[in-house]
């Protein structure tokens, strides 16, 4: 079965890197190309592995940044983040019994909640004194790549499910609670945004695992 894929949204391996998006036979004024849901599924899956792994590499490249400041902030990691807006099945009995409906919804959910802090987060350490590039580098990257899987996991979401647009029932947490009025604030709310992130990534990454194989080899799927 073949779908449409708008331009941008892991149409192509080189959209996963950052490359425009290769439409065979399309002029390149073309805005959509025809992708199967397993071709989709595979892209989606990795673009959801490289933004765990360079959510992982912001993380780190953070905590050098804290300690070339001689910063630390005694932020209790247990307390840092949110309770979980989307649970992770604990049993293979919890997985038989979600369906590819809460699958998808919860990759959404996940997705659009975590857009707007990461744009934030890339606009503020661009006024950090001496942030490193390779932090600068990667926040960008992973805001960009964020905002690519959620129209995926859209286009997914109206071919699997053949539901148009949503309007879904997220968290009531916005990203106020993510405002900071001084200095040591500020680096507090960016440093739990992407630890908070990445833990979250990686769960959008392990559903999205799960989902492929329910799709495309329809046995033996789990978590664990």
């Amino acid at each position: 079965m073949l779908i449409v894929c708008v331009a941008f949204v892991l149409c192509s391996p080189q959209a996963v890197t950052g490359s425009p998006v290769d439409c065979p036979n399309q002029d390149t004024a073309g805005t959509s190309c025809a992708i199967s849901v397993e071709k989709l599924l595979e892209r989606a899956v990795q673009h959801a592995e490289l933004i765990y792994r360079v959510s992982e590499e912001s993380k780190l490249l953070f905590d050098e940044m804290l300690i070339s400041y001689g910063m630390n902030l005694h932020i209790p990691k247990g307390t840092m983040c949110a309770p979980k807006m989307v649970p992770v099945p604990m049993s293979k009995s919890e997985i038989q019994q979600i369906s590819d409906k809460w699958i998808l919804h919860s990759l959404l959910i996940l997705a659009q909640f975590w857009i707007d802090p990461l744009v934030e987060v890339q606009a503020s350490l661009e006024n950090y004194e001496n942030a490193p590039s390779a932090l600068l580098t990667r926040s960008k990257w992973i805001s960009t790549k964020l905002m690519s899987l959620e129209q995926g996991i859209m286009v997914l979401i109206r071919q699997i499910l053949g539901e148009g647009s949503l309007t879904l029932e997220g968290p009531e947490e916005t990203s106020d609670r993510f405002v900071s009025s001084n200095i040591l604030q500020t680096v507090r709310r960016d440093y739990s945004v992407i630890y908070c992130f990445r833990k979250d990534a990686h769960k959008m990454q392990t559903f999205l695992k799960l989902l492929k194989c329910r799709q495309i080899d329809k046995e033996n799927c789990s978590l664990f």
